[in-house]
C-alpha cells in the first residue's frame, strides 16, 4: 500500500511563488516543490505573495496578496468591476500578451492532449479595438440594500455585482438593461432568490443586432404567469419599448427547474412577426410586445434572432472566423459541403455563397427551424437542413450516394461525438449494421475549446487525416476563451 501523499502547502499558508504559466482558465500557475498552485490575477514571469485558500490532491488554489515583481505585460484593468465580477479574467494582461497566451494555450492542448507535434498554429487574429464588442448581455437580477440591482455574478457565487456599464458590452445593452431594472422596481416585480427559489424575475437579456440596430429584450422568469396578469405584462413590455426606440421585441422565457431557459417551442411563423401588443405564447416563450424575432445582417447575410436562438456575440470576429473557414474549404462553386452541427445555419449560409450545395445536419429541432427560416430570408436555394444526429444521418446519406467534398464541423464545447468523427472518416455503420464507406476528403473544424479540439484532432489523425494548420481567432477579448478554425485533409494512399 502506497504512503499517503502530504501536499507541501496547507490552507492558510502565506507563500512567495514564482508564476511560470497559465491554467486553461487564465489563472497564473506556480509550483511549490513541483506542487501546482493556481493564482487568479497572477501573470507568467511574476513573483507574487499568496495565501493558500484550498488544497486538493494534486494542486492548491491561492489568493493573490501582493505582486512582488510585476510582469512588463501587466496593465491597470480598464473596468471598475474587475476582481469582483466573474466575467473578464484577463483585464490585467496587455492585449498583445493576451493573444500570445491564447496561441500558447492552443499549442499546449495540441501537444499535451492530442500528442500532435509540429502543427502550424498561426498567431491569433485579434481585434483592432477589443472593447464594446458584445451584442448580447445577460444580467442577473437581485436585491442589494433593499434596491433592485442588475449585473453579473461574482466568481463562483450567486451574488449579483451591480453593473451600470461594462467595457466589453455595447453601450446600448447597458442602457436598455438599466431602464428594464428601474421599471421592474417601479412595477413591484418580485426578484428571484436562489436560496428560497421564490420570486419572479431571474434575468434580463438584451440582444442587439449591430447590423440593423434592432434590439430584443428577454425577461427570464420563474413561472409563466406575470404578476398582476398578462395584461400587466403587456403594459410592462410597452413601457420598455417606449423608453428605448431600438427595442423591437420584448419576450418572456420561462426558466426550467435547473434555472436554464427552456427552448423555444415549435411552430413559429417563418416571417417571425407578431402584431404590436399581442400576447402570443410559443411554448415556454411568450411574446409580450412586438416581433417574435429581430434580424441582424452579417457580411451581407440576414439572420433571424429569436429569444432562445444561439448567435455569436462578437459580430466582427464572427465574420473573420467564418471567412477563414470558407478560405480553408477552398470552394470553387463545384463542391458539395456538409455542415455538421449546423445550428441556425450561419456557417452554412457563408458556405452556400461559394459552394454548389450545402447540407446542414443539426439535432436541435428549433435550430433547424431557424436555419430554414434564415435560408428563406436570404433567398438561398442551394442549402438544405436535416434534423438528426451526425453519426446517424451522415452514414445514411453516404449509402444513398450523397457524397461530400468538404465537411465543416462546429460542435459545442464538449466537442464531436466519436461516432460522428468515425462517420466523417467513413468508418461508421448504418442502422442495418453495414459499413458506410467514402470518408470526407477535407474537414474544416471550428472549435471554442482547445482541449476537446485536441482530443478530436488526435482521433482524426488516427483515421488517416492530416492536421494542416490552425488559425486561432480572438472572439472574446479579455477572457480566457479562444476560438480556432482548423484545416484537415485526408491522407491519400
Amino acid at each position: 500500500m502506497s504512503a499517503q501523499f502530504n501536499p507541501p502547502v496547507q490552507v492558510g499558508d502565506c507563500l512567495d511563488v514564482a508564476i511560470d504559466g497559465y491554467s486553461n482558465e487564465g489563472e497564473g500557475v506556480g509550483h511549490v516543490d513541483r506542487f501546482a498552485v493556481f493564482v487568479p490575477g497572477a501573470l507568467a514571469g511574476e513573483e507574487v505573495a499568496v495565501r493558500v485558500e484550498q488544497v486538493k490532491g494534486s494542486y492548491a488554489r491561492a489568493r493573490l496578496e501582493r505582486v512582488l515583481q510585476a510582469s512588463p505585460d501587466r496593465v491597470d484593468p480598464a473596468c471598475v468591476l474587475y476582481g469582483e465580477c466573474g466575467g473578464c479574467q484577463l483585464l490585467h494582461l496587455s492585449y498583445p500578451a493576451q493573444l500570445e497566451m491564447k496561441r500558447q494555450r492552443v499549442v499546449d492542448a495540441l501537444e499535451r492532449i492530442g500528442k500532435l507535434d509540429h502543427v502550424m498554429v498561426h498567431p491569433v487574429i485579434g481585434m483592432s479595438e477589443p472593447w464594446r464588442y458584445r451584442n448580447k448581455a445577460q444580467y442577473a437580477v437581485g436585491i442589494r440594500d433593499g434596491q433592485v440591482v442588475a449585473g453579473y455574478l461574482a466568481h463562483g457565487t450567486h451574488r449579483v455585482v451591480p453593473a451600470d456599464d461594462c467595457a466589453i458590452q455595447h453601450e446600448l445593452n447597458s442602457r436598455v438593461a438599466g431602464s428594464v431594472r428601474l421599471l421592474a422596481a417601479a412595477f413591484g416585480l418580485s426578484i428571484y432568490d436562489e436560496r428560497s427559489q421564490a420570486g419572479f424575475l431571474k434575468n434580463i437579456i438584451v440582444k442587439n443586432a449591430f447590423g440593423t440596430g434592432q434590439v430584443m429584450v428577454v425577461l427570464v422568469t420563474n413561472g409563466a404567469r406575470f404578476p398582476g396578469g398578462q395584461a400587466r405584462g403587456r403594459e410592462f413590455a410597452q413601457r420598455i419599448a417606449d423608453q428605448s426606440a431600438e427595442v423591437r421585441s420584448v419576450a418572456q422565457v420561462v426558466a426550467d427547474a435547473a434555472g436554464d431557459m427552456q427552448h423555444i417551442a415549435r411552430g413559429i411563423s417563418r416571417r417571425g412577426k407578431a402584431s404590436m401588443g399581442a400576447n402570443r405564447s410559443q411554448g415556454s416563450t411568450i411574446i409580450l410586445w412586438g416581433e417574435s424575432a429581430i434580424v441582424d445582417v452579417l457580411d451581407g447575410l440576414k439572420f433571424r434572432i429569436s429569444a432562445t436562438s444561439f448567435y455569436q456575440v462578437n459580430p466582427s470576429q464572427t465574420v473573420t472566423l467564418y471567412r477563414k473557414a470558407v478560405e480553408y474549404a477552398g470552394l470553387t462553386g463545384r463542391e458539395r459541403v456538409l455542415d455538421a452541427y449546423s445550428g441556425v445555419g450561419t456557417v452554412s449560409l457563408f458556405m452556400a455563397r461559394a459552394a454548389r450545395e450545402v447540407y446542414g445536419i443539426e439535432s436541435v429541432r428549433t435550430a433547424v427551424h431557424d436555419a430554414r427560416a434564415n435560408v428563406e430570408l436570404n433567398a438561398i436555394t442551394n442549402a438544405r437542413f436535416i434534423e438528426g444526429r451526425v453519426e446517424r444521418v451522415l452514414p445514411a446519406l453516404l449509402r444513398e450516394g450523397v457524397t461530400f467534398d468538404v465537411a465543416v464541423v462546429d460542435p459545442p464545447r464538449a466537442g464531436c461525438d466519436r461516432e460522428a468523427l468515425l462517420a466523417l472518416a467513413g468508418g461508421a455503420t448504418d442502422s442495418d449494421g453495414t459499413r458506410a464507406l467514402g470518408g470526407v476528403p477535407q474537414i474544416v473544424y471550428i472549435s471554442c475549446n482547445p482541449s476537446t479540439l485536441a482530443r478530436d484532432l488526435a482521433i482524426l489523425s488516427g483515421l488517416d487525416y492530416r492536421i494542416v494548420e490552425v488559425q486561432p481567432v480572438d472572439m472574446f477579448p479579455h477572457t480566457h476563451h479562444v476560438e480556432t478554425v482548423v484545416l484537415i485533409t485526408r491522407v491519400t494512399k
